[in-house]
């Protein structure tokens, strides 16, 4: 007879090394280490490239706060995407708190061997369930970059763009994004 498995907690989640990234789902520890180099290239690149003229209105229309790996809280579930957006509209002033409960209109996961399933599997009914309106996933070892939106309760795949591809993928479409950047040479 075998005994039920605990539920993982946010004292869980405190007591894991500064040096690992830890997300709560579904009651489960997930840790992984910090991203490897085209892990970090990519979400920094893409957090540069938007940063301008989403963030700031620099070259584009602005009307978005971009924030590096926000921890979100939703209800038990505590989730760090690479990088999140959310529309001025909806967040006017960042809040002053370690975490955000507003879900954002757009995240990005950078897929790497340790957080792919996980990012796939686990998160996104997460950000589904929240409302997230659009998800990104960045895989920079296959040079990919998948493009979603959220249609009732399930993400829909737009388009899959590849290598030296310059798409306009929402909601960004305002700006034909250059994916050779985010790609480490």
């Amino acid at each position: 007879m075998g005994g039920q498995k605990r539920k993982a907690t946010y004292e869980d989640l405190e007591a894991v090394p500064p040096h690992r990234v830890a997300e709560l789902i579904a009651g489960e520890l997930y840790v992984s280490p910090r991203p490897a180099a085209p892990h970090a290239v990519a979400a920094s690149e893409l957090f540069i490239t938007l940063g301008g003229p989403f963030g700031r209105g620099q070259g584009g229309p602005g009307g978005w706060r971009l924030l590096f790996e926000p921890e979100l809280h939703f209800g038990e579930d505590v989730l760090v995407p690479d990088v999140a957006g959310w529309r001025r509209e909806r967040m006017p002033r960042t809040p002053r708190t370690a975490a955000f409960t507003l879900a954002p209109d757009w995240v990005c996961e950078v897929l790497s061997a340790s957080t792919r399933t996980v990012d796939r599997t686990a998160k996104l009914p997460v950000y589904a369930r929240e409302g997230v309106r659009h998800v990104w996933l960045v895989d920079p070892v296959a040079r990919m970059l998948e493009v979603f939106r959220l249609e009732g309760s399930h993400y829909l795949l737009l388009a899959t763009h590849a290598d030296q591809a310059r798409p306009r993928a929402e909601p960004f479409e305002a700006l034909e994004l250059e994916l050779a950047l985010l790609w480490e040479e």
